[in-house]
C-alpha cells in the first residue's frame, strides 16, 4: 500500500468514526423527544409498564391531549405565549436593526462607539445577578409587574444587546455604503433609505434573530415567573409547570403538555431553518 493510499485509509477511518460520534450524539439529545412522542399516545397503564414500546397494549389512543388542554386552560396560556412572543420579537428585531444601522454608519461618533461597547459588555451579566433588584424596582416601588406589557418590555431589553451585534456585523460587511448613497441622491430620506434599502437586504440576520428570540420568549420559564403571577396571563412553561405539579402522577397528560408546548416553536423553527446558517454567519466575514 502506497503512503496516499494509507492516507486516504486513515481519513475514511476518522470520517467513519466522526459519523459514529454524531449519529450517537444525534439519538442522545433526540432520545427525550422521542419518548416524549411515543408515550403521548398512551394510556397511563400502558406508560408505566412499558414506555419504550410504540404501542401499548390497549391500543393508540389521543385522550391525552384534550384532557391536558382543558386541564392547563391551554388556549388562554398559548394566546399569552404568542403575543408575549411575538410583540418581543418584533420590537427587539426593529430596535437593534435601527440601533445598529446608526452605530454603524455613524461608528465615528464616540456617542455610538460608547453605547456598543456597553451592549457588548451587557452580554456577559448573569441574568440572575439581576433577579432581586428586577422585582424589588419593578415590583415593590413601582408596582408594574404582572402586565404583559412588562414582560414584553423587559424581554426586548435583555435581547436587543446580541440582536444588535449581529445586525452590526451584518450591515458593516455586507450591505455596501454605495447602495444608501444612490438612495439618497435619487431623493430618499435616511428613513427610507433604511427601510426600503437595508432592512431588506438583513432578511437571514432578521430570521435568525427571530429564530433564536422566539424560542427564547416562548421557552423562558425564570422571568415570567417572577413577573407574572394571574393565572389568566400566564405563559405556557409556568402553566406546564403547574400542570406537571398538579397532574405527575398521571405521565400521559404531562407527557400531551410537553408536546403542546413544544409544537409551536418547533413549526416556526421548520419554516426559518434555512435562513439560520445564513444569518450567523453574515457577519463573520468582510465581503
Amino acid at each position: 500500500m502506497t503512503q496516499n493510499e494509507k492516507a486516504a485509509a486513515a481519513r475514511k477511518r476518522k470520517h467513519a468514526i466522526m459519523i459514529v460520534l454524531l449519529v450517537l450524539l444525534f439519538i442522545l439529545f433526540i432520545a427525550p423527544f422521542i419518548l416524549v412522542l411515543i408515550n403521548v399516545f398512551k394510556d397511563q397503564a400502558d406508560i408505566t409498564s412499558n414506555p419504550l414500546s410504540l404501542v401499548g397494549e390497549h391500543g393508540f389512543t389521543t385522550k391525552n391531549f384534550p384532557e391536558a388542554m382543558q386541564k392547563m386552560d391551554f388556549f388562554n396560556v398559548f394566546k399569552n405565549s404568542l403575543i408575549i412572543t411575538t410583540c418581543a420579537t418584533i420590537l427587539t428585531i426593529l430596535v437593534s436593526a435601527m440601533a445598529s444601522f446608526v452605530i454603524v454608519r455613524n461608528g465615528k461618533w464616540k456617542a455610538c462607539s460608547t453605547l456598543f461597547a456597553l451592549m457588548i459588555a451587557s452580554m456577559v451579566i448573569p441574568f440572575q445577578v439581576l433577579m432581586v433588584p428586577l422585582v424589588s424596582v419593578y415590583g415593590g416601588i413601582f408596582g408594574i409587574l404582572n402586565s404583559r406589557l412588562t414582560l414584553i418590555l423587559m424581554h426586548t431589553g435583555f435581547s436587543v444587546s446580541m440582536a444588535t451585534f449581529m445586525f452590526h456585523g451584518a450591515i458593516h460587511s455586507n450591505i455596501p455604503l454605495e447602495l444608501e448613497e444612490a438612495a439618497l441622491i435619487d431623493g430618499c430620506t435616511r428613513w427610507q433609505t433604511f427601510w426600503k434599502i437595508v432592512f431588506p437586504l438583513l432578511k437571514p440576520t432578521v430570521a435568525t434573530v427571530a429564530i433564536i428570540d422566539a424560542m427564547a420568549f416562548w421557552n423562558d420559564y425564570l422571568l415570567p415567573s417572577l413577573v407574572l403571577t394571574d393565572k389568566e396571563i400566564y405563559t405556557i412553561p409556568i402553566a406546564t409547570q403547574a400542570f406537571y405539579g398538579t397532574y405527575s402522577t398521571d405521565i400521559g397528560l404531562v407527557m400531551a403538555a410537553l408536546l403542546l408546548a413544544m409544537l409551536p416553536i418547533l413549526i416556526l423553527y421548520l419554516f426559518l431553518q434555512k435562513y439560520i446558517v445564513a444569518g450567523v454567519t453574515a457577519g463573520a466575514v468582510k465581503g
